[in-house]
């Protein structure tokens, strides 16, 4: 089940606020300018699935979001706990970074923490299967994806270079929880 956990950005033991109800998540979220939202997932896919066949199976979705939103590139993370590159996979996105451009990820199967550090706050985001989140851009953030990672996600950026981090050399990210799967 998705979660929402609030922090004050100097108190990561505490949280103020914590909520497992999407609409509730969608409102909190959607306060601080992050669209949350839940999609029907039932194409049966699993980690390790390849690209072709996740961007088959939500097709029509995807298209949409590039029709609606001026989306200009596509790709899927698909991650099984046995990949022999996890450990430097998931060091890749653990420091707090910006993007120039929203980053939109569906979360097709399996889960990832999404950490935003908007203000004085540091929303912490598990996000599971049927999630879409957009990190606004130039909002600092991090995912963890664990060390045993099991997801396939949809990303849609607007930029045609896809990924692309600007770290803030910050270590706010170390100080706060890990996705401990």
């Amino acid at each position: 089940m998705s979660r929402l956990r609030v922090y004050q950005d100097d108190k990561p033991d505490t949280p103020l606020q914590e909520s497992r109800d999407a609409r509730e998540i969608a409102a909190a979220l959607g306060q601080a300018g992050v669209r949350f939202e839940q999609w029907h997932t039932d194409a049966g896919l699993s980690p390790g699935a390849p690209q072709e066949q996740v961007l088959a199976a939500y097709e029509d979705d995807i298209n949409r979001l590039i029709r609606d939103e001026g989306y200009q590139t596509v790709d899927v993370v698909s991650l099984s706990a046995d990949h022999p590159d996890k450990a430097q996979l998931r060091q890749k996105f653990l420091d707090e970074h910006r993007h120039s451009e929203d980053e939109v990820r569906f979360f097709v199967a399996g889960e990832g923490l999404f950490s935003l550090h908007i203000g004085d706050r540091v929303f912490e985001v598990l996000c599971q299967q049927g999630d879409l989140i957009s990190v606004p851009a130039n909002t600092p953030h991090w995912f963890d994806m664990g060390p045993n990672p099991g997801f396939v996600a949809i990303r849609l950026f607007n930029n045609p270079d896809g990924w692309v981090a600007n770290f803030t050399g910050s270590d706010i990210a170390s100080r706060f929880p890990r996705l401990d799967n």
